[in-house]
């Protein structure tokens, strides 16, 4: 047990309704000041395989489980976080350094949201009987089983539980392995299922890296869906391990989105957008960090981007007034220098930042601007995943779509236009999974959510994450004699 930011919070693993100790840890370490603030139970191959038993042992009662009970107690797992918003904020920022106001008037808001939305739509779940020939033919989501759920340290809570409720409303059970760098919240939501009446072995946690408790996971026979959000070269690893016994995927990988910026947009519009790509000190895999601008306006628009974002107040997430934080870990810290100062010896030139924030030390970096990229360098083409962005220029609208859909990532797009009619135009020929025109990150649960290319398989959201989590079945009645 530790004591968080004030919260208790246990470090063990939630394994059929118990808690469950490791005989080694790990020491999970706050950005904030890379102190150590808790000891982590270490699980591997026993853990994840007693988890898997678990939830396999709970699903054939859950998976019969009305959808009307399934939904009571989604509402009121909500009901619980709501309860428990402010101190689950506090932990959340502690752990992974995102802004406390952030988490306070979005994050965990949206975690309540995911478990209500999926409720809800559990109970319109359905399909119109069509016949065939007299035929009857009746589609329905019969569950799937035992879903592994790995899910990343950028926004731990909110992506996971994006695919934790409708695994569960879908009447699967479900063992998460949370990040390593940001366990925290994963435990005190396992807290919460249980005074929610969620029973023993439908939500279990287990700690630990990847390459261990991970692993073993997404490798057991007795995993019937797994879903990732992480990198590409680790889904390349679960692809494998999950292809032997042949379980279903679905994966939201990284990016290294566009915004385009035609000469007739509202450059107020479009300066406000590129500044918001630092979000989150630039840890979010849809960010649009590539700013493509045309030609005609690209010095007024840089001059007032550069204004704008030199304005940003970084320091610690904790302080209310604080616009960027600090990065998640010395390693992802030190490789976000590296493409930095690879892209400085290139040639690359920082309007601003390009550097650590010396003044505040640690793990904060200055947000920087990057121009006189070349076409193809390594800064235009591989994720960073760090408040990094590129600028560059186009003539035409073609041309500005050749360099939108030029890397081998496709996760999302942004575009600042005034012409309804070159929106239309271009976000058909963009290659991503999802597109904003004059606008950033309003996300609907009922949407699909995914990506092209490299940047993932399958999608998740309304119908298409019951799709995912569930084995659809068509029953084909004959006519009754009567």
């Amino acid at each position: 047990m530790a004591t968080v930011a004030g919260v208790a919070v246990e470090g063990g693993h939630w394994i059929g309704g118990e808690r469950v100790s490791s005989p080694t840890t790990f020491d999970d370490v706050s950005p904030i000041d890379e102190k150590v603030i808790a000891e982590i139970s270490r699980g591997g191959e026993r853990e994840a395989r007693a988890a898997v038993e678990a939830a396999g042992k709970a699903f054939p009662s859950w998976s019969r489980t009305s959808r009307e009970e399934r939904a009571r107690l989604l509402h009121a797992i909500a009901d619980g976080v709501e309860k428990r918003l402010d101190q689950l904020a506090i932990v959340e920022t502690t752990d992974n350094g995102a802004l406390l106001r952030s988490h306070l008037r979005g994050v965990m808001p949206r975690v309540a949201h995911n478990f209500r939305f999926f409720a809800d739509w559990l109970l319109t779940l359905g399909h119109e009987d069509f016949e065939t020939r007299g035929h009857r033919n009746h589609v329905s989501w019969d569950p799937a089983g035992v879903c592994a759920l790995i899910t990343p340290w950028n926004a731990p809570l909110m992506l996971a539980t994006w695919k934790i409720a409708p695994a569960l409303a879908a009447g699967n059970t479900v063992v998460l392995k949370p990040a390593e760098w940001t366990p925290l919240t994963a435990s005190l939501l396992a807290d919460i299922t249980a005074q929610a009446g969620l029973p023993d072995g439908v939500f279990n946690v287990v700690q630990g890296y990847g390459a261990e408790a991970g692993a073993a996971l997404v490798a057991d026979p007795g995993v019937r869906r797994v879903s990732f959000t992480g990198s590409v070269p680790t889904a390349r690893h679960i692809s494998t391990a999950a292809a032997a016994n042949l379980t279903p995927l679905s994966l939201e990988l990284g990016g290294k989105s566009p915004l385009l910026v035609f000469a007739d947009s509202d450059l107020d519009l479009a300066v406000d957008l590129a500044v918001e790509q630092y979000d989150n000190a630039g840890q979010v895999c849809l960010s649009a960090v590539r700013l493509l601008v045309e030609e005609s306006v690209a010095e007024e628009f840089t001059a007032r981007f550069v204004a704008k974002a030199s304005a940003l107040n970084q320091g610690d997430p904790r302080d209310l007034a604080t616009d960027i934080g600090p990065q998640i870990h010395r390693r992802q810290f030190e490789r976000i220098d590296g493409f930095v100062q690879r892209a400085r010896a290139e040639g690359a030139t920082a309007l601003i930042g390009g550097g650590p924030n010396t003044d505040l030390g640690g793990l904060y970096y200055r947000p920087t601007l990057f121009t006189g990229v070349a076409a193809g360098s390594e800064i235009v083409n591989e994720e960073v995943f760090g408040p990094v962005l590129t600028l560059q220029t186009f003539r035409t609208e073609e041309q500005a779509v050749e360099m939108a859909n030029s890397t081998r990532f496709g996760l999302a797009a942004t575009l600042a236009t005034g012409s309804e009619e070159r929106a239309a135009r271009v976000s058909e020929r963009l290659v991503a999974g999802t597109v904003w025109v004059n606008c950033f990150f309003v996300r609907d649960l009922k949407a699909p959510f995914g990506g092209s290319r490299q940047s993932g398989v399958g999608r998740e959201g309304g119908d298409w994450s019951f799709d995912f989590y569930c084995d659809l079945k068509n029953t084909v009645t004959a006519p009754w004699e009567k």
